[in-house]
């Protein structure tokens, strides 16, 4: 991995922290996963993992961590990977196709982060729906989020990521 690239995703991960932290006062809504999104789309798979665990571990020295601390970073990989590989075989997406993705990986988040209760050993489904409605305000945040940043973002990422992104194309929306 080039110098450049370490780089971006440094200043990404910092984005999502600051996005994280900017945002804390409204349950579930921030902008790191639509910033994981559209990274792994442009940049892949391995890079969203990263952007994942990095951003995951930096904000929750800030806001706090615990047990769910594992499950963010494997909820938000799993959407980096989803996204990555998105991004390698799909030439073109609506706008509005995207963001609904955007809305669909905040529900699939908010499930996994529920699955940290079986693990320690409590009751799963009355925590899972419980939680719903914040994973759809998670889904809401995460489609305007989606909308706001991906303009910004995708150009700063392809101007700044040309020679290691890793296939040929233009702008995918149209």
């Amino acid at each position: 991995m080039s110098t450049r690239k370490i780089a971006l995703l440094a200043i990404l991960i910092a984005l999502c922290v600051v996005g994280r932290q900017a945002f804390a006062f409204i349950p579930n809504v921030q902008p790191v996963t639509a910033i994981i999104i559209i990274c792994s789309f442009w940049l892949g798979p391995v890079s969203g993992v990263l952007l994942a665990a990095g951003s995951t571990v930096a904000s929750n020295m800030l806001l706090g961590s615990g047990t769910w601390t594992l499950f963010q970073i494997i909820s938000w990989s799993f959407i980096g990977v989803t996204s990555g590989l998105l991004g390698k075989y799909v030439k073109k997406i609506p706008l509005l196709l995207f963001a609904f993705y955007a809305g669909v990986c905040g529900l699939i988040y908010g499930f996994v982060i529920s699955l940290e209760r079986v693990i320690i050993g409590k009751m799963f489904w009355p925590y899972y729906l419980a939680g719903l409605p914040f994973d759809m305000m998670h889904a809401i945040g995460n489609i305007i989020f989606f909308v706001l940043l991906y303009p910004i973002l995708s150009t700063v990422i392809v101007s700044q990521a040309s020679p290691f992104i890793q296939r040929e194309k233009k702008d995918p929306l149209y």
